[in-house]
């Protein structure tokens, strides 16, 4: 069973996280949520307190198949300010392992030079972050282990995005149905 890490710093957008964890978990894929600081208390961008299952300092990366970076103001500039996830970042791309960025995040991947020559997409009025993308205006973008999307209003077919390239489109169009989903993906 794949197993997604999903990064929350204080500022995240809370809906992007915790849509991509809702919807992965039903499909049964196994999700930690991970925060940045050696607390598990993190507060989202709207005030929404919540306790992650672990903290960085405490995570092994090597056990994860998925990075999952959840957009928001400050929360990305915060997970970019995170050395030692940014480290894993880089590495994740190198050994061809996924990582998703949805709304402000992808920017951080444009930051890094991971975007060079790709499809992608980020929250409107960013495009100029995502250095070297073929920048996309659709909800999401897939671009082989790169999954970028537009921001709080695309998180479903985000998370769905995900569960499909983690399992097969048949696990992605059944939670669409069984969560009444009908919009674009």
């Amino acid at each position: 069973m794949a197993k997604v890490l999903i990064f929350l710093a204080d500022g995240f957008e809370e809906i992007e996280g915790l849509t991509v964890v809702d919807i992965l978990r039903r499909a049964g894929i196994d999700v930690i949520t991970v925060s940045i600081t050696d607390k598990d208390e993190v507060v989202g961008s709207h005030k929404i307190r919540l306790t992650a299952d672990t903290t960085i300092g405490a995570l092994d990366f090597t056990k994860g198949d998925m990075i999952v970076l959840p957009g928001g103001m400050p929360g990305t500039k915060n997970l970019e300010a995170c050395d030692s996830l940014m480290q894993q970042v880089d590495a994740y791309i190198k050994e061809g392992k996924k990582v998703s960025a949805i709304c402000a995040a992808p920017t951080i991947l444009g930051h890094r030079g991971h975007l060079k020559g790709i499809k992608a997409c980020c929250y409107p009025g960013l495009e100029g972050e995502l250095a070297g993308a073929e920048v996309s205006y659709d909800a999401v973008s897939v671009a082989g282990n790169i999954i970028t999307s537009r921001g709080l209003g695309t998180a479903i077919p985000f998370a769905l995005a995900i569960t499909e390239s983690l399992i097969d489109k048949a696990m992605a169009d059944k939670i669409a149905d069984s969560v009444v989903y009908s919009g674009v993906r």
